[in-house]
């Protein structure tokens, strides 16, 4: 009995290794197998191998595929095999707004300044949070809840009608920072996000196709580090 996977053209994959995996309600431990194939017969399993660190480590490099080196531009901030954190500065861009309820339709389309931001992607998921400066953040940086809509309280976006792009390289953030304003805003998913006096639709309104800086004062500060976010802790 053969045993093999075939992609493409260039890739063919065979049988070589198998883990099990043997537990209880509480407790939980993996043997690593050699597999001998023969023919006409099923394959076989050798006598059980203990886990290396080195085998886990070469396993997850080889499931995670080859990596290419990249020049990172000087606003990321942090780089993980499948995560990548950066800042952008303050900027003016167009925003969308459809809600059920006819909320913010006065905003819908019009261009407006935007406070400071890190971005975070990780394993497809994308964390935003705003800065009270508009300077390059160290790691003790505290953050501040960026004053949008679709997010959650943890700067989760809830993606909707946003085209995301499929890895987190720094090539890529262009098209997550543009997917995330061409989306269609459409619920406000936190209690509060701002200071201002107008509330969320006042602050937009006063932005809103003007050359007025982001009012930096009207953030909401949070006691979360970038160093937190970066490593997916809340604060």
């Amino acid at each position: 009995m053969q045993v093999h996977v075939s992609i493409g053209e260039n890739h063919r994959f065979e049988l070589r290794e198998a883990l099990l995996v043997y537990g209880d309600r509480q407790r939980s431990f993996v043997t690593r197998h050699q597999v001998t194939l023969r023919k006409d017969a099923p394959p076989t399993l050798e006598p059980a191998q203990p886990l290396t660190l080195g085998f886990l480590e070469s396993l997850a490099r080889s499931l995670g595929g080859s990596s290419t080196a990249e020049v990172l531009p000087e606003n990321v901030l942090a780089k993980g095999d499948r995560m990548i954190t950066w800042w952008t500065p303050v900027c003016r861009r167009q925003m969308f707004y459809e809600n059920s309820e006819q909320k913010a339709t006065k905003l819908n389309g019009r261009t407006f300044s935007q406070p400071p931001l890190v971005w975070r992607v990780d394993h497809g998921d994308l964390k935003i949070r705003a800065l009270a400066e508009n300077k390059r953040p160290a790691a003790g940086t505290t953050l501040a809840i960026a004053p949008f809509w679709n997010l959650s309280d943890d700067g989760r976006v809830c993606t909707g009608t946003m085209r995301s792009p499929n890895n987190a390289t720094a090539a890529s953030m262009p098209d997550w920072e543009q997917g995330f304003y061409e989306s269609a805003f459409t619920h406000a998913n936190v209690g509060r996000l701002t200071r201002h006096q107008g509330g969320f639709e006042g602050l937009w309104s006063e932005l809103a196709d003007k050359r007025n800086r982001f009012p930096l004062e009207t953030l909401i500060r949070l006691p979360q580090t970038l160093a937190q976010l970066v490593r997916g802790e809340r604060g």
